[in-house]
C-alpha cells in the first residue's frame, strides 16, 4: 500500500471518528433539557446593599429544596445589581425575558419594582416583587403576571404608624425619601394618623444616599410633633437615627418612629440607639423553630441574619417553582393560575393566598427593638408585640384600584 494511500485511509478513518463524536455530543445534547432560568435582581451596592444580601443564597436555598430540578429541567439562577436605578434594572430585566429567562425576584427600591413591572407586562413574563413598597405594584401597576410578596406601604402604615398613635403619637413631622417608595409610604401612614384625629405638622423631602440629615432632623424639632416618621430606608434610616439621636430628639421629649426599617440596621445602630423602635416584618429569624432552622441552613451560605426581603425571595421562589410542576409548565399565565390556586406553606408563610390584583395576604408582625437588658446576644434583638391577620394589615381588594379588578 503506498503511503498517500495510507495517509487518505487513515484522515478518513479520523474524520469518521470525528463526525461519531460530533453525533453523540449532538444527541446528547438533545436529550439534556434546556434549564429553566430564574433570577434575582436587586440592588447589590449601594443604599440598600445591606438589605439585598442573601437574596441570591436564599433563592438557591428554595432550588435545592425542589431537589435542583422542575419538570426534568434543571434549574438555573442568575443574579445581577440594579444599582438602584430603574433604567439599568428595566435593561437588564429586558435582555434576561429575552434570553429565556422566566421569572425575576427580589427587585428591590420602589422606582425599579415599577420600571421592572412595566418590562414584565410587555414581555407577558413573570415579577415577584419582594424589596420594592410601594402599594402601587397591587394598584394601578398590578400585572397579570406579576405578584407582591411581602410587604407594601400599605401594610407598613396600617401596622407600624396605627400602633404608634395608639401609644399617643397623635402629632407627626415627616423626614421622606424623595422618591416612589418614600412618598407612598408617606401618604399611607398620612391617611392612618387623620383617619385616628392626629395631625401632620409637616415634612421634608430628601435625596435617596443622603449623608447628613441635620438640617431636616433640626425642623422635625422645631415642630414639635410629637413623632418624627422616618418614610426610608436602608442606610438613609441608620444615617437619619444616629443624627436623631446625637441632636437630641428623644431625650427632647419626641419619638422616632421608622416606617421601614431592617435587621442590618437595627445592627448597625446598636441596641443603646435603636431600642424602643417600634417596627413592622413578615418575618424573624427567631420567632419559632421553623424560622431558625431555616436561618442556620441559610446561614450556612451567607453569614448574616436573614431579613423578610431574604426570606421573601425564598418563599417567593418556592412556590413558583411548586407552581411549574403542578401546571406542568413555564408558561406565564398558567404558572400565575396555578400560584393563585394554591395556597402559599413555607417557613414564613401559613396558608397564604396569592390574591386576584397580584398580592400575597399573609399574618404580619409587629416588633419592638430589644433593650440592651433584654437582649441575650448580638442576634436577640426582637420582642413580639402583636401578630396582625393579612385581611387586616394589607389594603382591600376593592380599595386598591387595580385594573384587573372589576368594580
Amino acid at each position: 500500500m503506498k503511503v498517500s494511500t495510507v495517509v487518505r485511509l487513515g484522515a478518513a478513518l479520523a474524520a469518521g471518528v470525528s463526525l461519531a463524536v460530533v453525533g453523540l455530543a449532538a444527541i446528547a445534547q438533545a436529550e439534556t433539557p434546556a434549564p429553566l432560568k430564574i433570577g434575582v435582581l436587586a440592588g447589590l451596592s449601594g443604599v440598600y446593599a445591606d438589605v439585598a444580601q442573601g437574596q441570591v443564597e436564599a433563592m438557591q436555598l428554595a432550588v435545592e429544596d425542589v431537589g435542583g430540578k422542575v419538570l426534568g429541567r434543571p434549574i438555573e439562577v442568575v443574579s445581577a445589581d440594579h444599582q438602584n436605578k430603574p433604567d439599568v434594572a428595566a435593561g437588564i430585566a429586558r435582555k434576561w425575558y429575552d434570553e429565556g429567562v422566566k421569572m425575576i425576584s427580589g427587585i428591590d427600591t420602589s422606582s425599579v419594582g415599577l420600571a421592572v413591572r412595566k418590562v414584565a407586562q410587555e414581555k407577558g413574563q413573570i415579577d415577584l416583587n419582594v424589596g420594592s413598597a410601594s402599594a402601587d405594584l397591587t394598584g394601578p401597576a398590578c400585572s397579570a403576571t406579576g405578584a407582591h410578596w411581602v410587604y407594601d406601604t400599605y401594610a407598613l402604615a396600617h401596622v407600624t404608624g396605627s400602633a404608634v398613635v395608639k401609644n399617643g403619637g397623635d402629632t407627626w413631622f415627616f423626614i421622606t425619601a424623595d422618591y416612589a417608595f418614600g412618598k407612598s409610604m408617606e401618604d399611607e401612614t398620612t391617611k392612618i394618623i387623620k383617619a385616628a384625629g392626629g395631625k401632620v405638622l409637616g415634612g421634608v423631602k430628601h435625596p435617596l444616599s443622603t449623608q447628613d440629615f441635620s438640617s431636616y432632623i433640626l425642623q422635625a424639632q422645631a415642630s414639635k410633633a410629637k413623632i418624627v416618621g422616618l418614610a426610608n430606608a436602608g442606610m438613609d434610616t441608620v444615617n437619619a437615627i444616629k443624627q436623631a439621636a446625637e441632636f437630641g430628639v428623644v431625650k427632647g421629649g419626641q419619638r422616632v418612629a421608622a416606617l421601614l426599617i431592617f435587621e442590618s440596621d437595627v445592627q448597625s445602630l446598636g441596641l443603646p440607639v435603636a431600642q424602643g423602635l417600634v417596627l413592622t416584618t413578615a418575618f424573624y429569624w427567631d420567632l419559632n423553630d421553623e424560622t431558625r432552622a431555616w436561618t442556620k441552613r441559610f446561614r450556612a451560605k451567607k453569614d448574616k441574619l436573614p431579613n423578610l426581603t431574604t426570606a421573601g425571595v425564598y418563599s417567593a421562589t418556592l412556590h413558583y417553582l411548586k407552581a411549574v410542576q403542578a401546571a406542568g409548565t413555564d408558561d406565564p399565565k398558567a404558572v400565575m393560575a396555578k400560584m393563585r390556586e394554591m395556597p402559599i406553606n413555607d417557613m414564613m408563610t401559613k396558608n397564604g393566598k396569592l390574591r386576584a390584583d397580584g398580592r400575597v395576604i399573609r399574618d404580619m408582625y409587629l416588633f419592638q427593638v430589644k433593650s440592651p437588658a433584654e437582649s441575650k446576644g448580638k442576634d436577640d434583638i426582637y420582642k413580639l408585640l402583636a401578630t396582625v391577620p393579612g385581611d387586616q394589615a394589607y389594603r382591600p381588594l376593592e380599595d386598591g384600584h387595580c385594573p384587573l379588578i372589576k368594580s
